[in-house]
């Protein structure tokens, strides 16, 4: 039999799977860990025991509890949360936290200094994208404005999947959909680094050298051999960012189909015939040379779920916080007995992209009760999530197929409030492991034990969500938009 090992390192928690032959999950693991935010607008993870330690402690987990020798393992996959901004020394040796994706609005300074300098049009025809907190090349400008003892150590800048590759190969690799987001770095004409727009940002020998995502990058060494329990030799394939894994993980391939990924943040990825150029989207060549995909994402989604079970469920376990709240929000109408939340809590990315964007909870009165704030919550979120359908609509990008993954598909109120407000019906599938199994399939792909399209037997379609026209949706979510417009300028006083 022939295993693959897939790994994913999460914003709270990293997940592993071993998968045999025909897709079939022998072990599954897990393990949390935190989000640091040092500061408002901040967010980082611990390279060495958040992203490496997590995916030791899971190897070595996997490895016990399935009994696999580690030499039937036939190739090992890692996807993370991306992208991210890691600086290591000339050793491989990170010299400061990692610098978390679109939710660490640290470098918006450095966005407007780029922009001016460069234009911001001519950033979205060469890089594809729009700067956004999302972009990797003004965090490695504020890193040496504001960190320049460090910058001047850097050997390399990593991403949290090139830094797990580096860690199990030593090879320093990237892959394309990864590199997009590196602008004004990467050109997406041609597939490669480019310094023409920002000659002083990085010296390009410090990025990552350019791969396809299930490429295979290198081997295991000797040492990450001893540290995981894996064979020296077994190959590693280049990885991607996480998201990307779950949408292979639940059968995103062609145009027209959309991953709507129900975590920490709802992340959206669309397979398109060609490139979509829109300011407010995120654009990178796919996994697999020739593809396009466009992307959205919201800042805060699962987070907030959790924040909300943090302060006001204290009264309950962990282990029954969320059916507790589940069961009271469903008590609740839709509509939530008239309260609105906006889900900025950590600004807003998709389609806003506005760091200085404020959470807020409208309507309330003394008959509100926990449920009417959890529903508004949920309904929150997925008002955000219409806004992101509605600016691919406007783009010529409706989806016509939406594929939901995560572990947010377990909140069923949540499923249907998406698909009552944006009148999408969405497809669940049998697994909702998510990244790390389709990380597993890439590993599969990779070395010739599956192609693309066996991921319909891997993982079939179990369930599908209609969609519930409901009018009070419709009235609430203009309202929604209006409460944004409305506020704005008071979010940005706050923010000085």
């Amino acid at each position: 039999m022939t295993y693959t090992l897939g790994v994913d390192i999460g914003t709270f928690e990293s997940k592993g799977v071993l998968v045999d032959g025909s897709g079939a999950i022998v072990a599954q693991a897990t393990n949390p860990h935190e989000m640091l935010v040092p500061q408002p607008g901040w967010a980082e993870h611990r390279a060495d025991e958040d992203w490496w330690g997590d995916f030791v402690r899971i190897t070595r987990k996997l490895l016990e509890t399935s009994g696999v020798p580690a030499e039937q393992i036939a190739a090992v996959a890692c996807s993370a949360i991306g992208p991210c901004m890691l600086p290591v020394d000339a050793g491989g040796t990170p010299l400061m936290n990692g610098v978390l994706y679109g939710v660490d609005t640290r470098a918006q300074a450095e966005i407007d200094v780029l922009n001016a300098q460069i234009g911001e049009d001519t950033i979205l025809n060469r890089c594809g994208n729009a700067l956004t907190s999302q972009a990797v090349g003004p965090k490695i400008l504020w890193l040496k404005n504001q960190r320049p003892d460090l910058f001047a150590r850097t050997a390399y800048i990593l991403t949290s999947t090139s830094y797990m590759v580096m860690k199990l190969t030593g090879e320093i690799v990237i892959d394309h959909y990864t590199a997009a987001n590196f602008a004004p770095l990467y050109d997406v004409s041609t597939l490669g680094w480019t310094d023409d727009l920002a000659p002083d940002i990085i010296d390009l020998g410090c990025l990552p050298r350019l791969m396809w995502s299930n490429d295979i990058a290198g081997y295991v060494t000797e040492a990450a051999a001893a540290e995981t329990g894996l064979a020296p030799g077994t190959p590693v394939i280049c990885g991607t960012i996480d998201a990307a894994a779950e949408a292979v993980s639940v059968g995103v391939q062609g145009a027209g189909d959309m991953m709507m990924m129900y975590g920490s943040t709802i992340f959206i990825i669309a397979l398109t015939d060609a490139r979509v150029r829109d300011p407010a989207l995120w654009y990178a060549p796919w996994l697999f040379q020739g593809q396009h995909a466009s992307m959205a994402g919201l800042a805060t989604s699962g987070t907030l779920t959790h924040w909300f079970r943090d302060q006001f469920a204290r009264d309950l376990t962990r282990e029954e916080a969320f059916p507790v709240l589940a069961a009271e929000a469903a008590a609740s109408p839709p509509g939530a007995n008239g309260l609105i939340m906006l889900p900025y809590f950590s600004g807003e990315r998709t389609p806003i992209h506005n760091p200085n964007a404020k959470g807020s909870l409208f309507g309330l009165n003394l008959t509100h009760t926990r449920g009417d704030m959890y529903r508004a919550l949920i309904e929150g979120i997925a008002y955000g999530t219409n806004h992101v359908v509605e600016t691919y609509s406007d783009a010529g990008q409706r989806p016509k197929r939406v594929l939901a993954v995560g572990g947010g598909t377990k909140n069923d109120l949540w499923l249907r409030a998406t698909s009552d407000v944006s009148s999408l019906p969405q497809i669940v599938c049998a697994k909702t492991v998510g990244a790390s199994y389709g990380d597993a399939f890439l590993a599969a792909c990779a070395i010739g034990a599956a192609q693309p399209e066996d991921i319909a037997a891997w993982n079939p379609v179990e369930r599908d969500i209609a969609p519930d026209a409901d009018e009070v949706y419709a009235t609430r979510y203009r309202q929604f938009r209006a409460l944004y417009e409305q506020t704005r300028d008071i979010a940005e006083e706050l923010s000085q």
